[in-house]
Formats: C-alpha cells, sequence, structure tokens
C-alpha cells in the first residue's frame, strides 16, 4: 500500500466509475455545443484580486475558502473556487467583445479548490460544467440557459430536480432594498461576523445556512417588492419565455446565490434527494462584473453545474447510464508468433476506429480469458501455433458464448462488419 493518500476533501477518479463523470460532462456539454457556445479552458490558479473583486471580498469564497498563495516572485494568487471570473477575464485579455458577434458564447469544465469542512457532496477539490454569454442583456439568453441546463439533466434521465428562480434587481432598485434590509438586520440578534457582513452586502445575510440565523429571517423584506419596472418586465419575460419551452420553476423569492456579482435573474438547481447539499448547480445574469474587473460595460449570464452532485443525484434517483463497454474487441495470443500476428491485428483495428485490447504479460488461456471477461469486450480473438499453422483464429462471442474460425486475413474486416 502507498504511503500517500488522496489529501483530505478530495477523491481519485478511477475506472470503471470515471466513467460515468465523463458521460456527464459530456452529456452537460452537449446542448452547449449545439446552441453556440464554444470551448475555453483557463489556468487553474489566477491573482487573488480578480477573485476578491469579481466573488466579492465580503464572502465566504474569498475570506475563507480560497487557497491563496505567494510565488517565490511575490505574485498573490489563488486556486480558482470558480470559473465565471476567470473566464470573463480571459475573454476581456482575448479581446473576445471586440470581434463584432455579441454575445460570446463559451462554456468550459474543469476542477475547482474551496477550503471547507468536507461532506457528502461538499468537497475541497470538485468538477463543474460551465456556460457564460457575454455582452447581451437579452431574457432569452437567461432563459436559453436555464433550458439548456433543463436539458442536459434530464437527457441524463434525472427527473427529480427543481429549478429555483428569483430576481436580484438591479443598480437602480437594489440600493433601496439594501438599505430596507440592512434596517431589518439591525434589529436581529446576529454575532458581530454577521452584522459586519450585513454591512458590506446584507443579501449575503439571506445566503446564510445557520438554523439561528434562518429563524430570525422569516419576516425579512423581499427584493421583488422592491424591483423597479423595468426589472419586473425583465424577470416577467424570462419567466414567459421558459413556460413556453415547458421547463417547470419555482419561483423562490428567497433565493439569493453565494457571489457578490449576480444582477437580476438568478436561478438554483436543486434535487431533493441529496439532503442539506441539495443544490447541484445555479447561476445567474452577472451585468456589472467586467467593469469591477476593469473591462467595458458587458452584461452577462452563466451557470455551473457540478459534476461531482449531478453523479450523487444520478444514484440518489437509481439511474443507471448507458456507458458503451470501454473495450469491444481482446485478443488472447498463444506463443510469441500469435503474439505477433494478433497485436498487429489490434492495431489494425484500432485504426479503424475499434475499441481493441490485448492480453499483455504471457498469460495462459486461462488467465487471459479472465481479463477478457473483466474488459467487457463483445469478442475474444485466440491464436496458438495450431491455429496460426492452419491460417486461422479462433472468434468467440462473449454474449452466445459461439466461436468460429475465421481467416487470419480476414478477421479485421469480418470484425468490423460485425461491429457495424
Amino acid at each position: 500500500m502507498s504511503t500517500f493518500k488522496a489529501p483530505k476533501g478530495t477523491y481519485d477518479l478511477i475506472p470503471p466509475d470515471s466513467a460515468k463523470f465523463l458521460a456527464v460532462r459530456e452529456a452537460i456539454a452537449a446542448p452547449l455545443r449545439n446552441s453556440g457556445y464554444g470551448y475555453i479552458e483557463t489556468p487553474g490558479f489566477e491573482s487573488v484580486e480578480l477573485f476578491a473583486r469579481g466573488v466579492g471580498e465580503s464572502t465566504d469564497i474569498v475570506t475563507k475558502e480560497m487557497y491563496a498563495f505567494e510565488t517565490k516572485g511575490g505574485d498573490k494568487l489563488a486556486l480558482r473556487p470558480e470559473g465565471t471570473a476567470s473566464v470573463l477575464r480571459a475573454a476581456l485579455e482575448a479581446n473576445l467583445h471586440k470581434l463584432g458577434n455579441l454575445p460570446v458564447k463559451l462554456w468550459y469544465s474543469g476542477s475547482y479548490y474551496r477550503y471547507e469542512r468536507p461532506q457528502k457532496g461538499r468537497y475541497r477539490h470538485f468538477s463543474q460544467v460551465g456556460a457564460e454569454a457575454i455582452g447581451a442583456e437579452d431574457p432569452a439568453l437567461d432563459a436559453e440557459l436555464i433550458i439548456l441546463a433543463d436539458q442536459a439533466y434530464r437527457s441524463l434521465g434525472l427527473s427529480n430536480f427543481r429549478i429555483l428562480l428569483n430576481s436580484l434587481g438591479d443598480k437602480e432598485c437594489r440600493p433601496v432594498y439594501r438599505a430596507a434590509l440592512q434596517d431589518f438586520l439591525r434589529g436581529l440578534d446576529l454575532d458581530e461576523d454577521t452584522l459586519r457582513r450585513a454591512e458590506i452586502n446584507p443579501l449575503r445575510v439571506l445566503d446564510d445556512k445557520r438554523e439561528s440565523v434562518q429563524k430570525q429571517l422569516g419576516d425579512a423584506p423581499l427584493l421583488r417588492d422592491y424591483l423597479c419596472d423595468a426589472c419586473k418586465a425583465y424577470h416577467e419575460e424570462v419567466r414567459e419565455l421558459i413556460t413556453a419551452a415547458g421547463v417547470a420553476f419555482e419561483d423562490d423569492p428567497k433565493l439569493v446565490r453565494g457571489l457578490d456579482y449576480y444582477t437580476r435573474t438568478t436561478f438554483e438547481f436543486v434535487h431533493d434527494g441529496l439532503g442539506s447539499q441539495s443544490a447541484v448547480g445555479g447561476g445567474g445574469r452577472y451585468d456589472g462584473l467586467s467593469e469591477m474587473i476593469g473591462g467595458p460595460a458587458l452584461p452577462s449570464v452563466g451557470w455551473a453545474l457540478g459534476v461531482d452532485r449531478t453523479v450523487l443525484a444520478l444514484e440518489a434517483e437509481g439511474v443507471e447510464l448507458d456507458i458503451p463497454a470501454a473495450t469491444s474487441v481482446y485478443a488472447v495470443p498463444l506463443g510469441d508468433e500469435a503474439r505477433r500476428v494478433l497485436f498487429t491485428k489490434v492495431t489494425e483495428l484500432r485504426k479503424l476506429g475499434i475499441a481493441a485490447d490485448f492480453s499483455y504479460g504471457a498469460k495462459g488461456l486461462k488467465g487471459a480469458m479472465k481479463n477478457a471477461n473483466r474488459s467487457g469486450a463483445r469478442y475474444t480473438v485466440v491464436a496458438g501455433e495450431r491455429d496460426l499453422a492452419e491460417g486461422v483464429v479462433q472468434l468467440k462471442d462473449m454474449e452466445s458464448g459461439e466461436q468460429t474460425a475465421i481467416g487470419v486475413n480476414e478477421i479485421v474486416a469480418e470484425l468490423e462488419s460485425r461491429l457495424g
């Protein structure tokens, strides 16, 4: 056994379970690729200041959860705790917004890092697939992203998830609500840290998960009662477009996402089979983030869906993904000459796009056939000295058990025909 273990709060993706994670990533990405979103990949670490400005200095992510460090050259960096700020930074740096085709539509997949108490569904290293539409203020974009996420989840076979929807207003109406909420919070029995947070960003207090705080928020003023006419109209159009697409959602006037940059539309996907860590993804509109990190005004909207959480949701519903076997053909050579011949045939099959594997290590027939069974291969090709002397190999159908002698020079074409 190794001396080392994976760090606390992290995990290794190992076959065969890793195939499930890959399938989830592909399912989430598929509708995005079909809707004009191009792939982007950013570094695993960025300037601490990018997240302090973009995510918010009062958020738990920035104050408690970031893995921050200083390089030998004195740069202050952090492992990325989320994807939106990094993607927007990259889009601005590459001037994608100046190419004349707004919105810039991007999707990404990767690992993110937050230092928090590990528990099922909450890790210090986790995987997300995200999407961002940068540079356009349009309710149809907000609706599009919600619909695409719903489509992705349903393509996986998930059904017991809910979409929560709210509006956080904009710079015109939110300050009025902010003041009213602060007045309300000042009258509660809250600890000093929470009161300090209320002065910096009172909406963050609404997102506090502690029961001692939540039970005091029953009569808190609701943002929907303070929305300006423009925000009301915008939100109503988002709701109408989602409804017209046949996507069910629940209005949640207390929904506040945990990042400071959200404006107007905010939404969350929750699954009731996951216990306290019920959120499987979420997002919203962030019209002021570009300016926060030094860019021009670029109204934008996006989401991130947790791959880990989605896998747990599938398990909670008992959904088994239809994942094809990693190997279609398994070659079992018996003897040196058979090794040379079958290795050549395996290489030819792979060039044709057929998943093929080989019995390495000079195992006997019994051990090699056990490996063939474990591989999940549909067909096994076996050859010994006597077979080769007769110019044939033995082709075994692992489902039916039927075995047929096929000419050495015909075996590749035969398998290509059978596997289509």
